[in-house]
């Protein structure tokens, strides 16, 4: 017995490895807390970039009087490369959607689609059905917007956490983003609904600058 009990109060003091104890304790919240830092910052980032590509695809857009398919296309593959250096396919195909539409507003503010094309990475189709009834944000509610138009841009991603997917799976991350078109001047005074609008056309034949500096067209 007493042999018993100098052994366990020998136990009892042993300091020895003491720090490794620790460490094997303490080692997997170090690994969960490091890989879910780096998740995190994965996310957040890649969110940022579809922030910015919703900006640019409406930003380009609005830049033109008149806009045809084929540079609506062109603009919209352009698009995907700001988010480089994150991958935009994967395993299952591709990994992002990015939509522009044009959207008028009535005299009475009812908003509506008139034109909206996609692109999913490879192929680009038709976005919002046209005529489809819009709820504008608050910010461009209100009589002053009635009778206007503006360019949404969206985009959508598919975010897969490399070591969490297990525990999360897929995550969409999206953003959408409206801007007045910078070159319209087809008021109510001079044109028919829609006004202020990027026209959706054929063929363009005149430039922003053509149209309001050299007011050719």
């Amino acid at each position: 017995m007493t042999s018993l009990s100098s052994r366990v109060r020998e136990l009892w003091i042993d300091a020895k490895a003491i720090a490794a104890v620790e460490f094997a304790l303490l080692l997997p919240f170090m690994l969960l807390l490091y890989i879910g830092g780096v998740e995190l910052g994965n996310g957040m980032a890649i969110n940022v970039k579809v922030t910015e590509t919703a900006h640019s695809v409406a930003d380009m857009i609005s830049q033109n009087t008149q806009v045809s398919a084929a540079q609506v296309q062109s603009i919209l593959a352009a698009s995907t490369a700001i988010m480089a250096p994150y991958a935009t396919t994967g395993g299952s195909g591709s990994l992002i959607t990015v939509t522009v539409s044009g959207v008028s507003t009535d005299s009475s503010g009812k908003t509506t689609v008139q034109w909206s094309e996609s692109y999913n990475g490879s192929t680009v189709s038709t976005g919002r059905p046209v005529g489809q009834v819009m709820a504008l944000p608050a910010s461009y509610s209100g009589a002053a917007n009635y009778n206007t138009s503006l360019i949404l841009g969206e985009v959508s991603y598919a975010y897969t956490p490399n070591l969490g997917f297990a525990v999360k799976g897929t995550i969409t991350l999206q953003d959408s983003y409206y801007l007045f078109p910078r070159c319209s001047t087809n008021s109510p005074a001079n044109a028919s609904f829609p006004y202020y609008d990027v026209k959706y056309t054929a063929a363009t034949t005149c430039t922003c600058i053509q149209h309001l500096q050299q007011k050719i067209c």
